[in-house]
This record gives C-alpha cells, structure tokens and sequence, in this order.
C-alpha cells in the first residue's frame, strides 16, 4: 500500500500553526541552526510519487525544482509537496504545516507575511525568497479556484 504524500495539519488553525514556527525558530540562537531546522522539517516530508514530478505539478517561479499537488475533500483543500533541494523542502514544509487541511477560506484569509515576520524572507536569499513567495501564491490561487468553483468537496 502506498504512503499518502499529503501532509495532515498538526494545529488546529493556520494561525496556531504559524505561532508554533515562531516558537520553534525562536529556539535557536543563530540563522544556521535555524536552517538545519528548516531543512529537518524538509526531510520528514511524505515521500512524493515520482510521477508527479513533472511539470504540469512543478512551481513556476522557483530556482530549485519545487513541485505541487492538492486535493479538495472533507471541506479542506490538503497539499503535498516537495523540492529537490534540502532548505527548499524545508521550505515547503512550512508551508504545508500552515496551509495544508484548512479550508479555502482559512488560506485565503491567511497570508504569507507570515514568513516576512518571521524572518525567513530576509534570511533567505533573493532567489529563495522569490521562490517561497511563488509557493505561497500556488496555494493561494488553488484556494481561490476551490473557492471561486464552489468545488464540491469529497
């Protein structure tokens, strides 16, 4: 049996999720352990099926290889994701943890300043945050099309 690639929320709202990041983050004392951390989360992401990895899945906009997929069921749009590069998988994996089981609403209602007011974005470089920024706007435009379609939800 397969492994379901698509990550399950482990905060109850976006907003806890995000706090929870800020708490982990503020663990660390330098930017290179927070890295190290960024990229852990990255490695505990679901495995991706290979045959997503292709371009109809992968994220415009991004230096490294960042590829995406969602589902809308149960009222929650999920989303599993995956990059082949380490920090950017820890990339990813942020932010699954904030919008991965929330609704369309709920994603479209929190936006990605998060990630500025975390610091991530001035500690990434310009590429990095240009990608990031690209990820962030996937999830937002599937959220909206989730939205905009009314979709019926499995």
């Amino acid at each position: 049996m397969s492994h379901d690639p698509f990550l399950r929320p482990e905060q109850a709202s976006a907003a806890e999720a995000i706090a929870t990041i800020g708490e982990d983050l503020a663990l660390f004392d330098d930017w290179m352990d927070r890295y190290q951390f960024i990229i852990d989360l990255g490695r505990k992401l679901p495995p991706f099926p290979e045959p997503w990895k292709d371009d109809a899945h992968r994220v415009q906009g991004c230096q490294s290889k960042v590829w995406m997929e969602s589902r809308a069921r149960d009222g929650v749009i999920e989303f599993a994701g995956a990059s082949d590069a380490a920090i950017v998988s820890g990339l990813v994996a942020l932010l699954l943890r904030v919008y991965s089981g929330r609704s369309a609403a709920e994603i479209l209602a929190t936006g990605p300043e998060f990630l500025k007011e975390l610091g991530l974005l001035e500690a990434l470089s310009t590429n990095r945050g240009n990608g990031i920024a690209a990820m962030a706007r996937r999830v937002r435009a599937i959220a909206e099309r989730v939205l905009e379609h009314d979709t019926v939800l499995e």
